[in-house]
């Protein structure tokens, strides 16, 4: 099959790309100049010349290539992310998510209209008792700040779905180059006893290593599946549980205990509810449909593997 990636040398490309090539897909990288996240080649892709954000670069690239399938995993998120800052820090990949998708279906209407799968997120869901599949509401009530990237994202899954492609929803990613990777913002915090359990800790989280978020994509290739899949581990767990745990791992002393109220000022109302409302998601559907399994059912066994080594 060939396929065309956007964000074939990202967090996820990185696992992605050479799990194609290993599988016998001829992988073409869509490729900025000066591109900062190295070179495709290295992982085994051809580079294309383009820019996501520029319609005119994007379909010259389709038209090249010709892909059967095209990824849409490209993001530009920092790595230490501020909750007050999140409207600037965001801005790019708000663009990658709205115009970037909007440029490869125009693309892709020239070149046979090739699939098209897209990469998502898995902690949206607005909040309520169990884990959620990928029929249940999204957020509803959003602080000012949040509500371009969440907007973002329901413009990329709109365009995905309506044209017949399929949106994989990823959870917290954690791995090399993520904010939970062994020299990330969040790790050196809880290392340092700077991340504290807020307002309870009671927000549900659900954990996709960047290895399994890449083999659920390769997996999606050759499956008839449209719509959204949530792609995460068995193991959904609220902060006040994974966060003490990660500090164990990591021999740090145990998280202190802090009222939402107290953070309230310094990290805004989206940076409480991110430690206390988030919602857990269920993976049945893209266990079931994608015939997909996580390498870490654990959030446990991948963090032990990744940050006690």
């Amino acid at each position: 099959m060939r396929v065309l990636v956007a964000g074939a040398t990202g967090v996820i490309g990185r696992y992605l790309t050479p799990k194609l090539v290993a599988a016998g897909h001829e992988v073409f990288a869509l490729t900025r100049p000066n591109a900062a996240h190295g070179s495709p080649e290295e992982l085994g892709a051809t580079s294309v010349p383009g820019d996501l954000l520029d319609a005119g670069a994007v379909t010259d690239a389709v038209r090249t290539v010709r892909p059967d399938t095209i990824l849409h995993m490209a993001t530009a998120i920092p790595r230490a992310l501020s909750p007050r800052k999140i409207a600037d820090q965001f801005a790019a990949t708000n663009r990658l998510r709205t115009e970037g998708t909007r440029n490869l279906l125009h693309a892709s209407a020239e070149a046979g209209n090739p699939r098209l799968i897209s990469q998502s997120v898995a902690f949206m869901y607005e909040p309520a008792p169990g884990l959620a599949d990928e029929d249940d509401p999204l957020l509803r009530n959003l602080s000012p700040k949040f509500a371009p990237v969440y907007d973002a994202i329901v413009d990329l899954e709109r365009q995905t779905t309506e044209a017949g492609g399929l949106v994989l929803r990823f959870g917290h990613l954690y791995g090399p180059g993520t904010s939970f990777a062994a020299d990330g913002p969040v790790t050196t915090g809880i290392r340092r006893g700077m991340m504290p359990l807020v307002g309870g800790g009671t927000a549900v989280f659900s954990f996709t290593h960047c290895h399994d978020a890449a083999s659920a994509v390769v997996a999606a290739l050759d499956k008839p599946v449209s719509g959204i899949r949530n792609v995460v581990d068995d193991d959904p767990a609220p902060v006040n549980v994974w966060l003490p745990a990660l500090a164990e791992m990591l021999h740090a002393r145990r998280p202190t205990k802090v009222p939402a109220w107290l953070v309230r000022p310094l990290v805004g109302e989206w940076g409480v509810a991110y430690f206390t409302q988030l919602r857990g998601a269920s993976n049945a559907r893209a266990r079931r449909d994608l015939d997909w399994a996580p390498r870490y059912a654990s959030w446990r066994e991948g963090f032990a593997a990744e940050l006690v080594a």
